[in-house]
């Protein structure tokens, strides 16, 4: 018998990895949310003068697509490669 799917067992392609901190479930996933925030965050920086109410909104929301500062991202992007580099082995 196969156990039921609740909310919390389905797989979330962008969601938080069980096992890093800032990894992604997928490699993919993790780049879309990177490529979003990095779009955000050029808006930010080119509107800052002309709409800075908007240049404040997306830069916070980049923020939250990349759960925190371009770093963290990235730190995210090698912790899902590696959890996939170990998966494959």
């Amino acid at each position: 018998m196969t156990e039921p799917t609740t909310p919390s067992s389905i797989r979330n392609p962008v969601g938080r990895s069980a096992t890093g901190l800032f990894a992604s479930n997928t490699f993919t996933g993790h780049l879309v949310r990177g490529a979003v925030a990095f779009a955000l965050l050029y808006i930010a920086i080119s509107q800052q003068h002309q709409h800075p109410w908007w240049a404040l909104f997306s830069g916070a929301l980049s923020l939250v697509a990349m759960r925190g500062c371009p770093i963290c991202w990235t730190i995210g992007l090698v912790e899902t490669a590696s959890q996939r580099w170990r998966a494959m082995r």
